[in-house]
């Protein structure tokens, strides 16, 4: 998956039950960003800078969804006690992930597991990849987003 890439297509569950279609929202950008687990420190802190910033990708005419393998109804949880304002879609069965190249052998205390890398993806209005970060840090990130999706 890199620059130039047409953006793998999907439809999947967000927090309130209903689906979403990732090709459906075109023509505006969509800012893709997948994190390992809710209410976990960096993933809520991510979530909630992505919140904080809602409005002004808005006014640059993006989509900000946040992708991870809780359920519905621990991302309608999550978004109800971090008061968060970004669409989270579930990825249960980890196609998306694997689409996109982020479902990963992680390790961790010296045992190997599977799980999501942080990256995100910003998706052009064509649905062509414009932009991924791999391995995000997440002191600045949505910030630097931003930046990217405002240049487009």
């Amino acid at each position: 998956m890199q620059a130039g890439d047409l953006a793998p297509d999907f439809t999947a569950p967000i927090q309130d039950g209903t689906m979403l279609t990732l090709s459906a929202q075109r023509p505006k950008p969509v800012v893709l960003y997948f994190y390992p687990k809710n209410n976990t420190p960096g993933c809520t802190t991510e979530s909630k800078d992505f919140t904080a910033l809602a409005p002004e990708f808005e006014a640059a005419g993006a989509t900000v969804i946040g992708v991870s393998k809780d359920s519905v109804k621990k991302h309608a949880n999550f978004i109800a006690r971090q008061d968060l304002g970004v669409t989270l879609v579930s990825d249960a069965d980890t196609t998306i992930c694997e689409d996109y190249g982020v479902w990963v052998e992680k390790q961790m205390y010296g045992k190997t597991h599977m799980g999501i890398q942080r990256t995100t993806v910003l998706i052009d209005a064509h649905g062509r990849i414009a932009r991924v970060w791999p391995k995000v840090k997440v002191a600045g990130h949505a910030a630097e987003v931003l930046d990217a999706v405002r240049a487009l």
